[in-house]
């Protein structure tokens, strides 16, 4: 019976412990900054920001998931359906996924393609093609 009122005494403590645990906010200092801030062209409705910190979008007023930098330079938009209410991306920012008001889920693949300027370089085959596939070949 002693070792069940022992037992009992320990399983309390804990509670007793947090019960005389000073307020949240005499635990310690807040400190914080602020680490970007950029205006955004539109009225902005949801947002999502990838977690490798490259790319963040948003859901605007105009119909339109606008992609900015983290620095704010816009990298593009996309246009949605108007009864689009909430966005969220893949971890890179590499997938859109949409929810609307029509009970819609909508995914959409994203990519960026660079221009490259190679007036100048050597080159095979037509100097018009659609198509130019870039060889750095010159790296080890």
């Amino acid at each position: 019976m002693k070792k069940i009122l022992v037992l009992c005494g320990l399983l309390f403590l804990p509670m007793q412990v947090m019960a005389t645990a000073p307020p949240a906010e005499d635990a310690g200092k807040l400190d914080w900054s602020v680490q970007a801030s950029w205006k955004i062209s539109v009225k902005p409705l949801d947002f999502s920001h990838s977690l490798d910190n490259k790319l963040v979008y948003v859901l605007g007023d105009d119909s339109k998931v606008h992609i900015y930098d983290v620095k704010g330079k816009k990298k593009g938009a996309i246009p949605v359906d108007k009864s689009t209410v909430a966005i969220d991306i893949a971890p890179r920012g590499e997938m859109l996924f949409l929810i609307d008001q029509n009970n819609t889920y909508t995914a959409i693949d994203i990519s960026f393609t660079q221009n490259i300027d190679v007036s100048g370089s050597p080159f095979l085959g037509k100097e018009n093609a659609p198509v130019t596939m870039i060889v750095f070949s010159d790296f080890e």
